[in-house]
């Protein structure tokens, strides 16, 4: 009779639950009912560059962040990584532009004629409504892991390295690296 022990079990489990945090990510809902969450699941060799990456974009920061070094450990001990991102250099809908203002363009129509720049980390500016869809992705994302007792921690600087990478075709990338052992290795970084 077969027998699966807890390093196989944690394995797939941690699989199976990263495509449901994926998949809890694309279901939230989204302004205007217009799409542009992007995903990816990231592990083994892939997830280590992710890691390398982190640390070698603290160097060249012009304000180096510690928290590249301590999250590229952290990345380093999850087995998979979530990666959530967003298209947000156009507006939703610019065929019917709600005009709001909030990029800092007095219409949407300014903001598609403005050049985007990509910064020290991510490509602007943004559209406030698909930043608020990234966020309730986030959201929904952490808490599927929640319920699933998974332990994440929601990563600002391994969706950096992850852009870098072109690991995701996102103008903003937020990392969720996640992990299933006894005690969370999150908690004492």
């Amino acid at each position: 009779m077969p027998v699966v022990r807890d390093s196989q079990i944690e394995e797939q489990a941690i699989l199976a639950a990263a495509n449901l945090i994926a998949a809890s990510a694309r279901t939230a809902p989204k302004a205007r009912g217009v799409d542009n969450i992007k995903t990816a699941i990231v592990y083994g060799e892939e997830k280590n560059k992710l890691a390398n990456m982190m640390e070698r974009r603290m160097e060249r920061k012009k304000n180096p962040l510690q928290a590249f070094k301590r999250d590229a450990n952290s990345v380093r001990k999850s087995p998979v990584i979530v990666l959530i991102g967003v298209k947000g250099t156009s507006p939703k809908i610019p065929e019917n532009p709600l005009n709001c203002g909030a990029c800092g363009n007095a219409s949407c129509t300014d903001f598609i004629k403005i050049q985007k720049k990509k910064g020290e980390d991510y490509t602007g500016p943004i559209c406030i409504f698909e930043a608020m869809d990234l966020g309730i992705a986030l959201g929904s994302a952490v808490k599927m892991a929640s319920e699933l007792n998974v332990d994440n921690r929601i990563m600002y600087t391994a969706g950096a390295a992850a852009k870098d990478l072109q690991l995701l075709d996102a103008d903003i990338i937020v990392g969720i690296p996640l992990s299933v052992t006894g005690k969370n290795i999150f908690f004492d970084r």
